[in-house]
Order: structure tokens, then C-alpha cells, then sequence
């Protein structure tokens, strides 16, 4: 069994620490991502279905509907495979695919036509309607704990700069002279770090919880 194998076995989010592994980094990115490729996918399908029902009656919509189910298959297979990269699963065997073998003497057209599957459709169709949706979803969610954490963290640093280039205490109306709670500067500094800590653990959590909720709706299965 070579390493690649081996981390593919390995439980997903557990081989080094949520931390320390790599697939929870590689999975922010996915999730970056995931915002600006939802939209790509949405506005590929709609645009692509309205316009394939739009010159239906001059007959291009026809070849055009064929040629958008072709392409949201790519788009899930490739989601798919993404998503089996990033957590480190085996590849699957491509069950459905739009890849009829033409026939002697058949054109391309009824080639997609044979080949066109409706429940794979419309299946397609609606992962990637979902995608769009929690692309905007897990992407707010990350961006917003993951702007906490490491606001907390750097809050220190913040503070120290702008007390010595403008003299701005930002920390002057803070919650601990709300509640007349006389702390040293050092020592709100350890608590802000510390709070900053915890929200980047919870945080990075999240991430590796938000890949397996794609993972089940884009029906990756785990071995």
C-alpha cells in the first residue's frame, strides 16, 4: 500500500489534528471557492436551459438541452471529484455519464438523445441549484468565524500599532470599562488571544463539518 492509499484510509479530519492537517487547509480553500463557482454553475445551467427553451421552435434549443445536461454532468462529476481529492477518497467508478457510443451511420444527435438520461437530469440540475445555494451559505458561515478568531488574535498587535503611529486606544471603551473590570493592557491581550484561539479550533471544526454536509449532498460516499 503506498502513502497515498494510506491517507485515503485514514479517518477524514482525524490523520494529523484538525490543526495540523492539511485536508482541513486544502477545505478552506474549497469553501472559498465555493462562492464564485456557485455562481459560475447557477448562471450556466439557467442561462443555458432558458435559452435552450427559448429557440426550441427554431430547433437549436433541442441540440442546445442536450448539450446543458452534458455539461451540468460534468459539472457534478467534477464537484465530485474535487470534494474526493480534498478529503482523500478513492476515485469512484463513473456509474452515470453521458458518453453514448455512436452507431454506425448515426449522427451526433441521436447519439445525446440515446444517451440522455432524465432522472441523471434533472438529479444534476438540482445539485447544482444546491450548490449555488450552500456555496453562499457555508461561505458566509467560514469567512464570518474565521474573521473572529483571527480579529481576536491580532487584536493585540492592532492595539499596540495604532497607540504608537496615532495614539488611538481602541480598547478604551472595550466591555472591561462597561463593566468597571480594571485589567492591564497585557492582561486583555492574553483574553482576546485566547477567545481569538478557541473561535479559529471551533472555526476550523466547521470547515471539516461543512465538507462532509457537501459530501453527502453531492453524493460522495465514504468507504
Amino acid at each position: 500500500m503506498n502513502a497515498t492509499e494510506a491517507n485515503a484510509n485514514m479517518p477524514t479530519g482525524k490523520a494529523n489534528g484538525v490543526l495540523f492537517n492539511p485536508k482541513t487547509y486544502a477545505s478552506i480553500l474549497y469553501l472559498l471557492l465555493s462562492l464564485p463557482l456557485g455562481i459560475i454553475y447557477f448562471t450556466v445551467a439557467i442561462t443555458g436551459l432558458a435559452l435552450s427553451i427559448g429557440l426550441t421552435p427554431i430547433f437549436i434549443g433541442i441540440p442546445l438541452f442536450f448539450g446543458v445536461a452534458k455539461i451540468l454532468n460534468g459539472i457534478v462529476n467534477f464537484e465530485q471529484s474535487m470534494l474526493r481529492q480534498i478529503l482523500g477518497l478513492p476515485t469512484a467508478t463513473a456509474s452515470h455519464a453521458y458518453n453514448p457510443q455512436p452507431e454506425a451511420g448515426q449522427n451526433w444527435l441521436m447519439s445525446m438523445v440515446r444517451g440522455f438520461d432524465s432522472g441523471l437530469f434533472i438529479r444534476n440540475l438540482l445539485l447544482v441549484l444546491l450548490r449555488f445555494v450552500t456555496g453562499i451559505l457555508f461561505f458566509v458561515i467560514m469567512v464570518t468565524l474565521l474573521s473572529l478568531g483571527l480579529g481576536l488574535i491580532a487584536l493585540p498587535v492592532v492595539h499596540i500599532i495604532l497607540m504608537k503611529e496615532i495614539q488611538l486606544d481602541i480598547l478604551e471603551d472595550s466591555v472591561f470599562s462597561y463593566f468597571q473590570i480594571d485589567w492591564t493592557y497585557n492582561q486583555q491581550y492574553f483574553l482576546y488571544v485566547g477567545v481569538g484561539l478557541v473561535f479559529m479550533w471551533i472555526a476550523l471544526h466547521v470547515v471539516n463539518g461543512l465538507m462532509q454536509i457537501q459530501r453527502r449532498l453531492m453524493y460522495v460516499d465514504e468507504p
